[in-house]
């Protein structure tokens, strides 16, 4: 993927009635951060305000749409617990903590697996909050088939 060649894993499935909402969101990060073009696969007559909201999402577009145009790739990998990083132009990364499991888990990026120094802001791009400076690393519960989107720098 770049600046005029990009990943195409097909369209987006969010909203046709075949996952809930987080993994939807799961789908939709996991384009972003391979920096997919989003082609919405459902019928945007009859969608709900919450597949609007997955689809519509300016932070998470913004990963997708950044101007460096570059892949992310997946940085760890532990039974169904993944973390995927895509550099963004601004300096910062996008980082994405996915979990394939059937239950909770909590899942850690690790900065310098990530690339950002080991005192770093973090933002969750699915909620647009501030989560706070954190040092060395970050951890989240993610739901099962689910995603945590954040923003490190």
């Amino acid at each position: 993927a770049g600046p005029g060649h990009w990943n195409d894993p097909d369209m987006l499935e969010v909203g046709n009635g075949h996952m809930n909402a987080d993994e939807y969101r799961t789908h939709m990060s996991l384009w972003c951060i391979l920096a997919a073009p989003l082609l919405a696969g459902n019928d945007l007559s009859k969608m709900t305000a919450e597949t609007r909201e997955i689809l519509t999402n300016p932070e998470v577009i913004a990963v997708d749409q950044d101007a460096a145009g570059m892949q992310g790739y997946r940085v760890q990998q532990e039974g169904p617990l993944e973390v995927w990083v895509k550099p963004l132009a601004d300096g910062g990364k996008a980082v994405g903590l996915f979990n394939r499991g059937e239950s909770v888990m909590p899942i850690t990026a690790y900065f310098s697996e990530v690339g950002v120094p080991d005192n770093a802001t973090v933002r969750d791009l699915w909620t647009r909050k501030d989560l706070g400076t954190y040092r060395d690393s970050f951890t989240a519960q993610v739901p099962n088939h689910g995603v945590v989107l954040i923003k490190v720098k």
